[in-house]
């Protein structure tokens, strides 16, 4: 099992703010502004309009509604951008119209984003994430990392004192791993190490506790050990209702897990998609996807 061989820091020039202008929206916007600031990042606030169906009408009446479309939500996004929790915070507005599939990694490739902050209303899970079901599709096809705050977030202030990440140890945690203890770094936060193993029977617990703590340690590089005073955690559970326990019970700002992109043929992830969609719905802080 690969162990994470040092930390580095991070940059986030650029953070990306998807935003439908719904209160959901306008209640993750805290949680970017925090990162921005700690960071520096400009943040990059976009809407982006649905494609329209084709339809059965006269050519000469498409480009009004179209430019009807875009002048409403052009005058929605300038208002979103004034508002007031910004203050003096770099920011700049993107429109632009299309899938989500394909804009949302255009726009992170074309501006050199390096993280993506969103909001979900999580009524039945991610699939109905903010900006309409399509919205799923962006922490799954997203090339970097994308922090969505659920309904179930707590108001307040937001730090990153307490840092919970889930880890699947048939699979290589490193990659994630290095960017969660990295992002950790700065506020020396209290790191705690998750595994789920359920379905194992009481008479075995106690040995397979012992051998994935064991493992758990590993994964932390000891320079890091000095200063996130990481914790190991071994949970009998499936692993969503691990993580929320966990989670609540721990009382964290942040959960970090690591996702695999998605495949053409089909989704797959470090963790399922259900298992996310399931964290991210019902979480009480932030979820921060890193795919891996």
């Amino acid at each position: 099992m690969p162990t994470v061989q040092e930390v580095a820091r991070i940059s986030l020039k650029s953070i990306l703010f998807p935003t439908d202008f719904s209160p959901a929206s306008r209640a993750a916007l805290p949680f970017a502004l925090v990162l921005a600031r700690a960071y520096g990042s400009t943040l990059l606030l976009t809407h982006i309009l649905p494609s329209q169906p084709h339809r059965q009408i006269v050519t000469d009446r498409v480009p009004a509604y179209q430019d009807r479309a875009w002048q409403s939500a052009q005058r929605a996004l300038t208002e979103f951008s004034a508002d007031r929790r910004i203050g003096d915070t770099a920011s700049k507005t993107l429109l632009e119209h299309g899938d989500l599939a394909e804009v949302i990694p255009q726009i992170i490739r074309e501006q050199a984003i390096d993280m993506v902050v969103l909001g979900t209303h999580g009524r039945t899970g991610v699939s109905k994430i903010v900006l309409g079901s399509g919205a799923e599709k962006i922490y799954r096809t997203a090339p970097c990392p994308v922090l969505t705050v659920g309904p179930r977030v707590r108001d307040g202030e937001w730090n990153l004192g307490r840092i919970l990440c889930p880890v699947d140890l048939v699979e290589d945690p490193e990659p994630f791993l290095r960017y969660a203890l990295a992002l950790a770094e700065p506020s020396q936060s209290e790191f705690m190490l998750l595994q789920a193993v359920p379905m194992v029977p009481w008479q075995h617990r106690d040995t397979v506790e012992k051998q994935m703590r064991e493992r758990l340690k590993r994964l932390i590089p000891e320079q890091a050990a000095h200063w996130c005073n990481p914790q190991f955690l071994v949970r009998w559970e499936h692993p969503a209702e691990a993580v929320l326990l966990a989670a609540a019970e721990w009382e964290v700002n942040l959960i970090i897990m690591g996702v695999r992109k998605a495949r053409a043929a089909g989704l797959s992830s470090h963790l399922p998609w259900p298992v996310a969609s399931e964290v991210v719905s019902r979480a009480p802080c932030p979820v921060l996807t890193v795919r891996i």
